[in-house]
């Protein structure tokens, strides 16, 4: 009978060491996606700033306007604290089911970390795409917008859209990380046409991108966010002064 007690203690106390390292793997789940999202959300704000006052000077009086960094360092630098300012809130559903199935922190870090330098590696593809962008201003910009709204129609986007947001079978930050670019490309091209650190377009593209990894698919909302995409493109190119928020280039 003792014995009987001593393992139902023993018991008792192993459940409870389990419930203190899950609640820490939760914690940190939390402060790896929402936590660190809002520090990079302040500072992008912050540089933000400072590109503002920069284009209050005499290259604004001008006409010429400012798109953001020119150096590859500068691009990619900047490139990561957005992501992670936009990305990492959305990618909170999935680090939650991983703290569940994941033993440790580190296992945990490493699935975050991993997606994180999936997109990484998609800024610096997205680097000479960037820089032929700029030179060619509101034409190229709005060629970019427009693909980007065909390419919402597409069955590609919507499979990867469907496994960015729901495949729980997914064990590996990378896996996760390269089904998320799959679904959010467009949008992302969206965001460096229209002014790689604009404060306007980036919260707007933030937000689409948090609702297409928590919302499921419906026509009616996505039919005509497609469409509205392709008319924005569109207007880049026949009237890029009457877009709010458009930054064009140099």
């Amino acid at each position: 009978m003792h014995r009987h007690t001593d393992e139902n203690r023993l018991q008792m106390v192993l459940d409870l060491d389990d419930r203190d390292r899950l609640a820490g793997i939760r914690a940190v789940a939390a402060l790896t996606t929402v936590g660190l999202g809002a520090v990079a959300w302040v500072i992008v704000l912050q540089q933000m700033s400072g590109m503002d006052s920069m284009r209050a000077g005499p290259a604004e009086r001008s006409g010429a306007w400012v798109t953001g960094p020119g150096s590859f360092a500068s691009f990619t630098s900047l490139w990561v604290l957005m992501v992670a300012a936009m990305m990492l809130p959305g990618a909170a559903p999935a680090v939650f089911r991983h703290a569940y199935a994941s033993d440790s922190v580190r296992g945990l870090l490493l699935f975050v970390g991993s997606y994180l330098a999936v997109w990484a590696l998609i800024g610096v593809a997205l680097y000479p795409v960037y820089s032929l962008y700029r030179p060619h201003g509101s034409v190229t910009a709005g060629a970019l917008v427009f693909a980007a709204g065909v390419y919402e129609f597409t069955p590609l986007k919507q499979h990867f859209r469907r496994r960015c947001r729901v495949d729980k079978s997914l064990r590996s930050g990378v896996e996760f990380g390269l089904y998320c670019v799959g679904s959010s490309i467009g949008l992302m091209l969206v965001q460096v046409a229209l002014g790689f650190m604009s404060v306007t377009w980036m919260s707007v593209v933030g937000v689409l991108m948090l609702a297409q990894k928590v919302l499921p698919a419906k026509a009616v909302v996505d039919v005509p966010l497609a469409l509205a995409i392709i008319g924005l493109g569109s207007l880049i190119v026949v009237a890029p002064s009457s877009v709010p928020g458009f930054m064009p280039a140099m």
